[in-house]
């Protein structure tokens, strides 16, 4: 059996109280054998002490993340300490921290990977990672990703980068335990059988250019030529057009729509730069040989395609009939969400509309749910010739749903 809870508390300042609500809301369920506590915040859940003291009371290991706004099953501010407790009796977790991260480091995640099983040898296999990474100009997104293949062989992992409410996010961390961690990466391993159900919402295909480009020269996030030309010439022929200092204003709104041509989706990936000799500098690494398309971003598309994925949930809606026909609710035990903050900040002085979405269709089942936003997401996409392999991926401006 697998059995998700969720609490929360909108209270930063009064420790007793925070801590005292979230235990209420724990007890209306009985914990199984096991259990893992995920937690999202802002960092001032931090600083007066909340956190902390969350940590020292409860039973179970604890990690996560800050994050700008988050929800749960009843909540109705954003600004909350969000906590998601899975626990079974079947299956089992153990935690580990792999840091600092570097771009040299790149044994770093594999090697605690390595160490972290040499401790829970008596436990069944891993058939899950939940991870939370730190947010690092020094590496992309996509490093933490290649470190748990390499390190596992393909475990699917699902998960986030860490962000907070500043403007340069300085104030970003990843949680463990009772610690706090600036270039750390914290993971939860899920030992035995578990078959969760992964959603994305990406950009509509309306939003997408016509036409296509291949990367013929890249490292890494930066791609440097398309079609044996800049990549700067492929955006400018989309349609992009540059202000009189050369410059093209509000770049992060164009991202790349991403064809690894490896039978997976498509993936995006944000463009938040360009280089003086043309390249394009992405939230995520992009393959030579990759096929790209330019796409668009605003408020509308946004919720329309959290609002389609929402739908695709097997809980049925008889007042939707855009709604799964699947009324059974008890196949699904709990949903961990996370959306890109690209998502929430396109949505303007409107922020919370893509929660309400979330809320909207959620909230009447009672299964518990907790959603942050986040600097890039970790989910895995299928494939579309079998539908049983997973490719793990880095994602960039997408909304991503674990479902168990």
């Amino acid at each position: 059996m697998i059995r998700t809870l969720s609490a929360f508390t909108e209270e930063m300042d009064d420790i007793e109280l925070a801590i005292s609500e979230i235990k209420q809301q724990l007890e209306r369920q009985e914990l199984l054998a096991h259990s893992i506590g995920l937690v999202s915040c802002l960092p001032a859940f931090l600083e007066t002490g909340v956190y902390a003291a969350l940590v020292e009371a409860l039973p179970f290991d604890i990690v996560g993340q800050t994050t700008i706004a988050g929800a749960e099953l009843g909540s109705s501010s954003l600004d909350i300490l969000s906590l998601f407790v899975i626990t079974s009796d079947e299956l089992e977790f153990s935690i580990g921290l792999a840091g600092p991260v570097t771009a040299e480091g790149k044994d770093t995640i594999a090697n605690s990977y390595r160490e972290t099983l040499a401790q829970v040898a008596d436990k069944p296999p891993v058939s899950l990672i939940i991870a939370y990474a730190p947010l690092l100009l020094t590496v992309s997104g996509d490093y933490f990703i290649r470190a748990f293949d390499e390190a596992t062989g393909g475990i699917p992992v699902f998960g986030s980068l860490a962000i907070d409410n500043t403007i340069d996010y300085h104030n970003s961390r990843v949680l463990f335990r009772e610690e706090e961690y600036v270039d750390y990466l914290a993971y939860v391993l899920v030992h035995g059988v578990v078959k969760p159900r992964y959603y994305l919402a990406t950009i509509s295909d309306e939003k997408i250019s016509s036409g296509t480009g291949v990367v013929t020269k890249s490292q890494g996030n930066q791609v440097m030529e398309i079609d044996g030309a800049p990549a700067l010439q492929f955006l400018l022929s989309k349609g992009l057009a540059t202000d009189d200092e050369g410059v093209i204003q509000g770049l992060n709104s164009f991202p790349y729509i991403v064809d690894f041509n490896d039978g997976t989706d498509s993936a995006i990936r944000v463009i938040f730069a360009m280089t003086d000799e043309g390249s394009a500098v992405c939230l995520g690494d992009i393959p030579e040989g990759a096929t790209l398309s330019v796409g668009y971003f605003d408020d509308e598309d946004i919720l329309r395609s959290t609002r389609t994925e929402l739908r695709q949930l097997p809980i049925g809606d008889p007042s939707d009939p855009g709604a799964s026909s699947d009324l059974d609710t008890s196949a699904i035990n709990g949903i961990l969400i996370f959306s890109c903050l690209g998502r929430y900040l396109n949505l303007g002085f409107e922020s919370d509309r893509e929660v309400a979405e979330v809320r909207a269709r959620l909230d009447q089942t009672g299964i518990p749910y907790a959603i942050a936003y986040s600097g890039g997401e970790m989910c895995p996409l299928g494939s579309h010739t079998d539908s049983s392999k997973l490719t793990n991926r880095f994602h960039n401006s997408t909304f991503i749903m674990l479902v168990l």
